[in-house]
C-alpha cells in the first residue's frame, strides 16, 4: 500500500461511521494544507508555533512519536475563523469539529511528511491526488 492509499484510509477512517458525511471536512483540512492563501503546511505549522504549540507541531512533521493535542489547542493552534469555517464546511458542531481535528491532523500531517520535513513545491500535488483518489475532487 503507498503512501496515498495509507493517508485515505487513515482520514476516511478517521471520519466514517454513523452514517455521516465528513467530505466537507475533510476537503477544507486539504485545501488549508496545500493553499497558498493560507500559507499551507508551512502556514499551520508557523501558526502553532506562535500559538506555544511548536512541539506539538514539530513531533507530527518529525520521524519520532507523534504528541497528542487536545481539541482546546487546535482551537489555539488554528483560531476561531479557520475553526468555523471548517465547522460551517463540514455541517459539524464547533466542538465535534475540533475533536475530530485533534484525531486526524497528527497522522495526517505525519503522513505528509514521511521524510520528516515539509516536502519541496508544498502539499499542493499531493493533496489533490489524495483528494482524487477518496472521491472528494
Amino acid at each position: 500500500m503507498g503512501l496515498f492509499d495509507d493517508i485515505a484510509g487513515k482520514v476516511l477512517g478517521a471520519f466514517s461511521g454513523g452514517g455521516s458525511d465528513y467530505s466537507g471536512l475533510i476537503k477544507v483540512v486539504m485545501g488549508m494544507l496545500t493553499s497558498k492563501e493560507s500559507g499551507g503546511l508551512s502556514g499551520l505549522v508557523q501558526s502553532f508555533n506562535q500559538k506555544g504549540l511548536a512541539d506539538i507541531i514539530s513531533s507530527w512533521i518529525s520521524t519520532g512519536k507523534n504528541l497528542p493535542i487536545s481539541a482546546e489547542q487546535i482551537q489555539q493552534g488554528l483560531g476561531e475563523d479557520q475553526l468555523r469555517r471548517f465547522s460551517d464546511a463540514s455541517g459539524l458542531s464547533a466542538d465535534d469539529t475540533r475533536s475530530k481535528l485533534a484525531e486526524l491532523l497528527p497522522d495526517l500531517i505525519d503522513k505528509l511528511t514521511p521524510e520528516g520535513k515539509i516536502p519541496e513545491g508544498g502539499l499542493t500535488g499531493q493533496g489533490m491526488d489524495l483528494l482524487k483518489k477518496i472521491g472528494l475532487a
